[in-house]
């Protein structure tokens, strides 16, 4: 004869039989839960607490206490009540010190603080300098670099570019024009370990130099097709030849507006000399230490990624071989890039840095 209270009556709708279920069959919720689940489940089922009990390997306590909070409190009785935690231990004033010691000081024997040199300094633990700073966002190991430009015509020079971008010209062709000069044939001295199941490829960091080529590149913004030449060398004479090259592939009815950086041989006086007797060509300079504002840029960055970075190469004529490989591939599914900031937005942008920049010492 069972002895002891009658258990309370548990009885469960539809909506809640089928929460209960699913939590009691769930693979990735926590264990705890999953347990106290199964408890109501069985309960529902009219199992006593100790066949429960000896079913789940608990105590007879233990079935009881989860079985009445989840008649007090249904769902939400079967999670744990959050836990206040430990007592703190760093006072406001501590936090505000630590603060202004990370932001307005440098240690004596190095160029920024870690947890374990600020930690020594002040006497506070290593963990809590580390969740101070978390906690506030600060990444003393951390920089990212920048360059504020000084040409005097920085605001039109940016409505000029981004002018080009956003509404260009009709029967006219924009090309954002530059040179990736310098680059290196390096052929690795021992052989790429391929990738596989659990590990990456493996490059060596030994490499023996065969010399050095320049890429030349034009982008057309409209389209995003690319046209290149690869040179030995980066003066005035090889710019001359590209711009020829340029010349003789857009059709002759097209106006071209180029984009170029301030590099000497864009501006070297037989460059010029040669644009002026063209009046069909329309040069658009980036302001100074702004060439950011050249989209070539973003190009030059995929094709060191996918194409020169990890490569090998014995010569240089298989760098270049490989580079028009790269090009022949890439124009076929070429899309322009998509360029969305306004004029008015990057100089709010350059506004907002300056303003944070106002009072630094140099």
């Amino acid at each position: 004869m069972a002895r002891g209270r009658p258990l309370a009556p548990l009885k469960l709708s539809e909506e809640t039989q089928a929460c209960v279920q699913s939590l009691a069959r769930s693979r990735s919720l926590p264990h705890a839960l999953v347990r106290r689940a199964k408890i109501i489940v069985q309960s529902a089922q009219g199992r006593t607490n100790g066949e429960i009990a000896k079913a789940l390997g608990l105590s007879r306590a233990s079935v009881g206490q989860w079985r009445q909070r989840f008649v007090r409190q249904g769902l939400a009785g079967l999670y744990d009540a959050p836990r206040p935690g430990g007592p703190r231990t760093i006072e406001e004033e501590q936090v505000a010190a630590l603060i202004r010691r990370t932001l307005q000081t440098r240690p004596a024997k190095g160029t920024h603080w870690s947890c374990r040199a600020l930690a020594e300094e002040t006497g506070i633990s290593k963990s809590t300098v580390h969740r101070v700073w978390r906690a506030f966002g600060l990444q003393p190991h951390r920089s990212k670099s920048f360059s504020l430009s000084t040409d005097p015509f920085f605001v039109e020079k940016v409505r000029d570019i981004v002018g080009l971008y956003l509404n260009p010209p009709d029967h006219a062709l924009v090309l954002s024009v530059d040179e990736k000069s310098q680059i290196q044939a390096l052929e690795r001295s021992q052989p790429v370990l391929p990738m596989g199941l659990g590990y990456v490829e493996g490059v060596t960091h030994n490499y023996i130099r065969h010399g050095t080529t320049t890429l030349f590149a034009a982008l057309e913004i409209a389209s995003g097709k690319i046209l290149t030449q690869c040179k030995p060398r980066h003066r005035h004479q090889e710019f001359l030849q590209f711009l020829r090259h340029i010349d003789a592939h857009v059709p002759a009815d097209l106006d071209i507006h180029l984009i170029l950086d301030n590099y000497g041989t864009h501006k070297h006086p037989k460059t010029r000399h040669w644009l002026a007797q063209r009046p069909r060509y329309h040069v658009h300079y980036t302001p100074t230490y702004a060439s950011w504002l050249n989209q070539v840029e973003v190009w030059f960055g995929i094709i060191s990624r996918h194409a020169i970075r990890r490569g090998s190469f014995r010569q240089v004529k298989d760098l270049v071989r490989h580079i028009e490989t790269f090009v022949a591939h890439y124009n076929p599914h070429a899309r322009p890039f998509a360029w969305t900031a306004t004029a008015d937005s990057i100089l709010a942008k350059l506004g907002r840095l300056c303003q944070h920049f106002a009072g630094t010492r140099y």
